[in-house]
């Protein structure tokens, strides 16, 4: 009862990396409230789904295994979770802000009366003081986000519905195993106590997935470019950069929105998160949407022409000079360096 919940996302019998991410965090929130990590598995085919998921500290597995409950469509799943809830009466849910995330979390708050905050960058737990009620609510999820085009950061709370629900996306919180060998107690449930047979109203005849053209979210160095890239042609120079760092190509909103580059090479609040070793910023002035994909980089230089640029202030080398000028020279020292 009253504990917190991470809703994990299969893909088959995979879990998806944003589940495990928030199985860390939401080991380190139910730390801090002294309450139980709970995580919910719906799919099929799902023995031994477990040894995923107990080593990040999961206390208990929620496990719905029937043959219809994969590939996800949303009656089921979100049967699944509105029905459990009332039952065990959760204080927080978590889950990613995939496709999948952004259709299932509605559905469920929807349900439960509960509210909901899409795309968190960060969890924290608090208290809150009411002063026109005159009251003081304690351990409180502060979720972070966002907002008004990300010119502020803002911090939503819920005080009196449950679960606090909220969203985030992959890539924003570190994925740490906690113990290999952590015990945690697993519970089968029978699917149709929670799902009616008219949930099942929708079948997937076909199914097609398209692996990615890239891995941005796992360079370890990565190539960024912005507007001040100055055209398609610019970016070319960013690839030409990329192949002799054996890096990813990655682009600001900007760029994207100006055709330089495709959109799901995109970085930042509306695109992908990184946390590479290397993260190298060709021609971007560092709006807060773009840093908050790119924060975390283990090092940032900056090349940029602008010395006031914001991305300057979080960069730990700065180059001051154009694109034009700068990344020739790069290529050509990495090239004779790499014979």
């Amino acid at each position: 009862m009253n504990n917190v919940f991470v809703y994990c996302e299969l893909e088959g019998t995979t879990v998806a990396d944003v589940s495990l991410e928030l199985l860390t965090k939401g080991r380190k929130l139910a730390n801090q409230l002294g309450c139980q990590l709970e995580a919910i598995a719906a799919g099929s085919g799902l023995e031994g789904i477990e040894k995923q998921i107990m080593p990040y500290g999961v206390d208990k597995l929620h496990v719905f295994d029937a043959p219809r409950l994969f590939p996800y469509t949303s009656l089921p799943h979100a049967s699944i979770l509105i029905n459990l809830f009332k039952e065990e009466q959760p204080q927080i849910c978590l889950m990613g802000a995939t496709v999948i995330g952004r259709d299932l979390g509605p559905r469920v708050s929807s349900a439960l009366t509960s509210g909901l905050t899409a795309d968190c960058t960060a969890l924290e737990i608090g208290s809150h003081e009411d002063k026109k009620a005159g009251k003081t609510y304690e351990n409180l999820l502060y979720q972070i986000r966002p907002a008004f085009g990300g010119n502020i950061v803002a911090t939503i709370i819920n005080p009196e519905h449950r679960p606090q629900m909220a969203t985030v996306r992959e890539g924003v919180m570190k994925k740490e195993i906690l113990d290999a060998n952590y015990q945690g107690e697993v519970i089968h449930h029978e699917v149709s106590r929670y799902v009616s047979d008219t949930d099942y109203v929708i079948n997937v005849i076909d199914r097609h997935v398209e692996k990615a053209k890239h891995n941005l979210k796992g360079a370890s160095i990565v190539v960024a470019g912005g507007y001040g890239m100055g055209s398609k042609e610019g970016f070319d120079l960013l690839f030409e950069l990329a192949k002799e760092l054996h890096a990813e190509v990655g682009a600001s909103r900007a760029a994207v929105d100006a055709g330089f580059c495709d959109h799901d090479r995109q970085i930042g609040q509306t695109g992908v998160t990184v946390r590479p070793k290397l993260y190298i910023a060709c021609g971007i002035s560092g709006q807060i949407q773009h840093i908050a994909g790119m924060q975390d980089a283990g090092i940032i230089i900056s090349i940029n022409s602008d010395e006031n640029a914001p991305i300057n202030a979080i960069a730990d080398y700065v180059i001051n000079g154009t694109v034009e000028e700068v990344i020739p020279k790069m290529i050509k020292y990495y090239k004779q360096n790499s014979k």
